[in-house]
């Protein structure tokens, strides 16, 4: 109701766009191989990355799809580039974002681009011949590669022009769209009732253990979705952002932490079970890391000469691209990979059934 009043301007300009797709009075657009669309109706931090390489580590591992060319599509966001850019591991995350990049490092035999127009970024990697003869915005090409076998869209539920044969949408545990309202009063960039056009809802940052109760109360509250998941965060091995890097600081027991993503609460919770956090720097999301940053970091390791340095593994593709980083830092600067888990561990099997049952 708040929305409706007070942001009615807003809100009803979503209506009405709505309205224009679902009647096809604005025409949407359909790739021409199998899609899944991984996104939410929030303004970031529901975890869409980490819940993409999941999807790409099941098909990878699927005797259908293995040795098959399956491609991410992104906007990359905050990117300096512009047009089609395909993504390139040893790349730079000012030039295709810091999420796509740090896919492409994971899995570097998957086709990872980037264009902030979905339609025409599918259009390229269902048929790539077409890049050379399109006139249309820059294109950046580093090597050939084969038209798409699969197109993985992150983070394009709102992009309608372009239509997913599969639509996964993400709820943040900490932050229910129930309870939300639109911006800028709250962090919804889209309508909640959005998310019944989704195929398949997935929970995410949930706790590691729900029990039936809560989960039902979820279900009930964003309309029994039929095919609802619920997954929670799990961190490997932290890692060292430089080659420089001593694996020896990860035995200290004090850590600084600085990061720029929307949420990093669950981090410093899994942080704290083995360090005792001095520092914590938390810049905004996809925060360019600038000298001054830099420099504060370093005042607070001479401050804690023992401590180690971390940071996520997003930001670390960032981290990578600033040359104010001094040498006597690259020894202590590490990431935490994060990963996506299933709450019930039967719950993996029927996840991956309906992907595998829509992609045949």
């Amino acid at each position: 109701m708040i929305d409706k009043i007070l942001l009615f301007p807003y809100w009803l300009t979503l209506k009405i766009r709505h309205m224009l797709y679902n009647t096809g009075l604005k025409k949407t657009y359909t790739p021409e191989v199998p899609s899944v669309c991984i996104g939410n109706i929030t303004v970031g931090g529901t975890g869409k990355t980490p819940h993409t390489e999941m999807i790409l580590r099941t098909l990878l591992e699927d005797d259908q799809w293995y040795g098959k060319n399956i491609a991410v599509l992104s906007r990359g966001y905050k990117r300096k580039t512009t047009g089609f850019q395909q993504v390139v591991a040893d790349g730079r995350a000012i030039d295709f974002g810091d999420e796509p990049l740090q896919i492409k490092k994971k899995f570097p035999m998957a086709t990872v681009a980037v264009d902030k127009s979905r339609k025409e970024g599918c259009m390229f990697l269902t048929d790539p011949e077409s890049i050379n003869t399109s006139k249309k915005g820059r294109k950046c090409i580093h090597k050939e590669f084969p038209k798409a076998d699969l197109i993985l869209l992150d983070d394009a539920f709102q992009h309608r022009a372009v239509k997913a044969g599969l639509s996964i949408v993400l709820v943040d545990y900490s932050r229910p769209i129930f309870k939300d309202h639109l911006m800028p009063l709250g962090r919804l960039r889209d309508l909640p009732e959005r998310i019944k056009a989704a195929d398949i809802v997935i929970v995410s940052k949930c706790p590691k253990y729900m029990d039936a109760w809560e989960r039902s109360k979820w279900s009930e509250a964003l309309g029994n979705p039929k095919n609802l998941f619920f997954t929670t965060i799990a961190y490997d091995t932290s890692k060292s952002i430089f080659p420089e890097g001593d694996s020896r600081y990860l035995y200290a027991q004090r850590l600084i932490l600085f990061t720029g993503i929307a949420n990093d609460a669950p981090l410093a919770r899994y942080l704290c079970g083995t360090y005792k956090i001095v520092k914590h720097f938390n810049f905004p999301d996809h925060h360019k890391f600038t000298k001054s940053d830099i420099l504060s970091i370093r005042d607070a390791a001479d401050a804690f000469p023992t401590s180690v340095i971390m940071t996520t593994e997003k930001d670390c593709q960032r981290v990578r691209d600033s040359k104010a980083v001094p040498e006597s830092l690259k020894q202590r600067l590490f990431y935490a990979p994060i990963k996506t888990e299933f709450v019930c561990p039967e719950d993996k099997e029927r996840f991956t059934s309906l992907l595998k049952s829509y992609l045949r």
